[in-house]
Order: structure tokens, then sequence, then C-alpha cells
């Protein structure tokens, strides 16, 4: 009587033709293809734990004897967060804190190693990082190793204001508040006060309510645009976000074209949609031919159902109620930015 073919024995060659064949399809390359699931997921887990290792503050039990020194006299919150801190990575080759501890930033200090004498004070740091002293060492050692992102510093506006990086930085604490949202609007508030009230207006953008923060906009450690602005010009930071305005258009509207802050003001304003002016005011500032659109309008005489009757021009969205395209069209009938 002939054997039957076993069924689970076909169907177990049929997934090692399977498996064949999707390795010969695989671009991976011929050597590394014998490697196991189980050894891929070990070795991301090696590759997880060296990054981790790199990244790691330094610990208690691992202080470079230059820190111990240091402690000896230091041992305060703050000098602990610092251990705990971004300062004080030991793999990090840029600060060299694992050779020199707190003498990478503060310079050997010999002078302040050393007991004063009874009823002196003690010495200062060779290097001090105080509020207020803008261009000394403290900023040159901040710049020796974040000069990637503050390519623009010299010459900013807050360099040229005296402004030193702790004026606004955090350094012995475990992360900066200022890189939070809140710790940066704070931080920004309390010197630029008019600018904080203007987001308090009815239009304003959505700073206040959390949904931005000013380095959306603005480049704190300076800029080669005005007003220290991230993009090229007021307009490309505009266009950022509002990329359908950006155009080309077919039809442009020159003002639109040539600056946001023709019409916009950048934080906030009692008019809609951050207007510098109520429309259809504003409009009638450029707008002055003969007849339609520039006569006097005021708010007196307002549209109604009895005869004589005031413009329309005073109701609703004012002179937007036909021409809605006011920042351009696209439409071959579009010239007036109806449609």
């Amino acid at each position: 009587m002939p054997t039957l073919p076993d069924p689970h024995e076909a169907q177990s060659d049929q997934n090692q033709t399977a498996r064949e064949d999707a390795l010969l399809a695989c671009p991976i390359p011929i050597e590394l293809r014998g490697l196991t699931l189980e050894f891929s997921l070990r070795f991301i887990a090696v590759m997880l734990w060296a990054a981790s290792a790199l990244a790691q503050p330094v610990d208690s039990e691992t202080l470079p004897p230059a820190v111990e020194r240091c402690l000896g006299c230091h041992d305060d919150a703050a000098s602990n967060a610092l251990l705990h801190g971004p300062h004080a990575v030991l793999a990090d080759t840029r600060n060299r804190f694992a050779e020199l501890g707190c003498a990478s930033c503060h310079g050997p200090s010999e002078a302040h190693m050393q007991r004063p004498p009874r009823g002196q004070p003690r010495a200062a740091t060779d290097i001090r990082f105080a509020p207020g002293e803008g261009g000394g060492a403290g900023d040159g050692v901040c710049l020796d190793c974040h000069r990637s992102s503050a390519m623009h510093w010299i010459g900013s506006a807050h360099a040229d204001a005296g402004l030193a990086c702790v004026d606004c930085h955090r350094l012995h604490v475990i992360e900066d508040p200022v890189l939070h949202a809140d710790g940066e609007i704070a931080q920004c508030s309390s010197c630029h006060r008019k600018e904080h009230s203007e987001f308090l207006r009815p239009s304003a953008h959505p700073v206040l309510d959390g949904r931005m923060r000013c380095t959306d906009c603005h480049a704190p450690h300076g800029s080669s645009s005005p007003g220290e602005l991230k993009g090229l010009s007021l307009n490309d930071t505009c266009h950022g976000c509002h990329a359908e305005l950006r155009g080309p258009f077919l039809w442009e509207h020159p003002p639109a074209r040539e600056d946001c802050m023709s019409c916009h003001r950048p934080h906030g304003s009692p008019h809609p949609s951050l207007l510098t002016q109520r429309t259809p005011f504003l409009c009638q500032q450029c707008h002055l031919a003969q007849f339609h659109p520039s006569t006097a309008l005021s708010g007196t005489g307002l549209s109604s159902g009895s005869l004589p009757s005031g413009s329309t021009s005073l109701m609703g969205r004012d002179c937007m109620n036909c021409h809605e395209q006011v920042h351009g069209s696209n439409h071959p009938s579009g010239p007036g930015f109806t449609r």
C-alpha cells in the first residue's frame, strides 16, 4: 500500500521554500542574511546601551578628582544639580569635564582654591558667569561649545545690549527652563514687556495659549534678517506657517507681496486678523481712486432698509465682502481679487 505524504512535512517544505525565496529577494547583503532575529535584537540592545552610556551624566561614584576638590566647599543643591545636567557628561569631548572638572568652564582658579587670609573674602574664579557682563570671558566659554547655535551672536541685538548668556540661561541645573515654552515666554517677557502686552489683545498670535513660542519666529542668538527673524525676511518668516499666502499669484496684491506688516501687526492687534487698522479705512489708505472705492466713509449712515441708505462697505467683512482674495488671485478674472 503506497504511503501518503505527511501534510505537515509538505507545509514545512513550502514554508522553507518561501523563506529561501524571500532571502534571495531581500536587498540585505549575503553575509548578513544568516543573522537570526535574536542576534539582531541583541545587537540593537547593545547599541542603545552604548548610546545611553555616552550621554549619561556623571555619577557621584565616578566623579573626577578635580570635581571632588570643588565639592569640598560647593556641596549644595545647585552644584549637585549640575552633575546631572548636560554640562557634566563625561563622554562630551567639547567641555573636557571628565579631565578638568569645574575648571573646564571656570578656568584653573588657583587663587580661588587657596584659603584666604582671616577676614578676607575668597578670590573669585578666573572666569565668572555674571548677569549683565556680556562679551566677557564667560560668554567666550559658552561659545566654544555652542558656536553652531549662536553663529550670529556677535553683533546681534542682545549682544549689543550687553546681555550675557546667563542673563537668559541657567547653567547649574538639570535642564535649562528657557528650553521649555513656558520658561522661554516668561524669560522673553521679562524684557520685552510691550510685545507681551500685545499678545493680550483680542486678535493675537497664540503665544500665551501655549501653541506658539517666541523662537518660532525669532532667533534670540542673532540673525542676518531684521528683527532677529528666523527667516530670510519678514515675509519668508510669515510664510513658514501661512504658506497658502506665499504665491506666486497671477494677480499680485503689491502690499502683501512686499511686506506683511503693511497691513498686519506681528504680535497682536485690537482689530481682526491682526490688522493695523479696521477695514475699510485700512484699504482706503492706498485706494484713493475717484468714486468707488474711495468715497469717504465713517461710522454714520450705516446700511438699512430705509432710503437713502448708507454704504455696505461698513457692514460684514467690509471691502472683503467682494474682494475676498485680498492677498492675491490665480483666477483669470481676478484682477480685482473678487474670485
